[in-house]
């Protein structure tokens, strides 16, 4: 070999070792949170570049796990709006040029890891675009109608369209479409060093289906499976204990309620004492006040929770599980952002920047904060059905969260013996003296027992 070959051949050597080193640490991801990132909206660019650019401020948010939205292209037949939905994908192994090139996210996720956080894709396996090859040359890949036509995604509670009328639904008896969809999946892993998958839909999908491509992808990679379903949903407990993480989509939709005064902190601590019941010890939920289909279809924090939306992000963390921040949360986003058009996250407000970089630190500085298989939970009982206190315990460290998850002024009795540090404040307070707690509306405390 010349030494221009063997130099050559020395620097692949090198760039393949530094490109593919990183490994999962479950410990980390256990005391951070996750950070979803609508590429096309993140910035005005609306592009891969910005997001790497910005990795070292979302890494301060205390973010373990970075989530991309769908990064293929968008399909042009039957798109809805000017730039479609990027759920309607035309190319699985492709990149949407919008966002920029190959090399662009392999940079993204070459800093990701540099900043020590996981990279996970949206995967969209229910559905493709209209105008996908497989559409042409694998027709039996899809869903058809007794007329022989190929449909989209049909309700299979009502027999009736969802709606998504831009998608082509796929049929999962097809094995050769299974096949091609693993590979799929594969490719990300093993060209671009992805971490995993968030799935979009999963209960559209067969179990059956998720356990063998989970396998495969294993024989590559330790990947980790966020699933965005619930054992709720079709697939049950089967789907869910497939996967690392899946949503809590009905605690969720507790805290918007409460929010709006139809619940109380007695319904949330009933769902968190359910939680910690039905589902295996090493399984993580996912906490969020948002997320794209929440910003956009239902509102933002501000438009679903009012007042009280610092105090259900706080929850977020507190709860078992893990935490979500959907892009622009922490610049005070107080619009819905377009799905369908090009939009962008104003970044001039950032007065919950530091508010949750702080929260970010706090959960990453405790260790009662990180997720834990070994983690005790205490919802203690009170006299009044609008406050929560829970306590969090692992090892030789205990943390206290206490509020009212109400409008009105509460004066709360308490048990609570012993000095406590305001993790917010810094402020030690010692309460075996002190009998009651004034409260005003949705106020609350974190605290960490000395």
């Amino acid at each position: 070999m010349n030494k221009f070959l063997t130099i050559l051949f020395s620097s692949f050597l090198i760039f393949s070792c530094s490109n593919n080193d990183f490994k999962i640490d479950r410990n980390e991801i256990n005391k951070g949170i996750v950070y979803e990132v609508n590429v096309r909206q993140y910035s005005k660019e609306g592009s891969f570049k910005a997001v790497t650019n910005d990795i070292p401020k979302i890494k301060d948010l205390g973010v373990e796990i970075l989530w991309l939205m769908p990064i293929h292209p968008i399909g042009k037949e039957k798109r809805k709006g000017g730039l479609g939905s990027y759920y309607s994908i035309s190319d699985y192994k492709g990149i949407n040029p919008e966002f920029g090139n190959e090399e662009d996210l392999k940079e993204l996720v070459k800093v990701a890891h540099e900043n020590n956080m996981i990279v996970i894709m949206d995967w969209v396996a229910n559905h493709t675009a209209w105008d996908h090859s497989w559409i042409k040359n694998n027709p039996d890949f899809y869903t058809k109608n007794s007329d022989g036509e190929i449909t989209d995604p049909i309700n299979p509670y009502t027999g009736e369209s969802w709606g998504w009328t831009d998608v082509a639904d796929l049929n999962f008896d097809s094995s050769e479409m299974r096949i091609e969809m693993i590979d799929a999946m594969k490719y990300w892993i093993e060209e671009f060093n992805i971490d995993g998958y968030r799935c979009d839909a999963a209960h559209s999908c067969p179990v059956d289906f998720w356990k063998e491509s989970i396998n495969e992808l294993r024989k590559i990679k330790n990947v980790f499976m966020l699933a965005e379903s619930d054992p709720f949903n079709v697939g049950g407990f089967e789907l869910i204990n497939s996967f690392e993480m899946s949503y809590n989509w009905q605690g969720h939709h507790i805290l918007n309620e409460i929010s709006k005064g139809y619940k109380t902190a007695k319904d949330l601590k009933e769902n968190i004492q359910r939680n910690l019941d039905i589902y295996e010890d090493n399984h993580i939920l996912l906490n969020f006040t948002s997320n794209h289909d929440e910003n956009t279809w239902a509102g933002t924090v501000f438009d679903r929770m009012g007042e009280s939306y610092l105090t259900m992000s706080v929850l977020t963390y507190v709860m078992p599980g893990i935490p979500l921040l959907y892009n622009g949360q922490e610049y005070s986003l107080n619009k819905r952002l377009e799905f369908f058009e090009k939009d962008f996250i104003p970044k001039e407000n950032k007065e919950l920047v530091e508010f949750y970089t702080s929260l970010g630190q706090i959960k990453r500085n405790n260790k009662a904060l990180h997720f834990s298989k070994d983690t005790k939970f205490n919802l203690k009982d009170t006299n009044d059905n609008d406050v929560l206190i829970i306590e969090r315990s692992l090892e030789n460290q205990t943390i206290l969260f206490i509020s009212n998850l109400s409008d009105e002024s509460k004066e709360i009795s308490h048990d609570i013996n012993g000095d406590y540090r305001n993790l917010i404040s810094g402020q030690i307070t010692n309460f075996n003296s002190i009998e009651t707690l004034n409260f005003k509306s949705w106020d609350y405390l974190l605290l960490e027992k000395l």
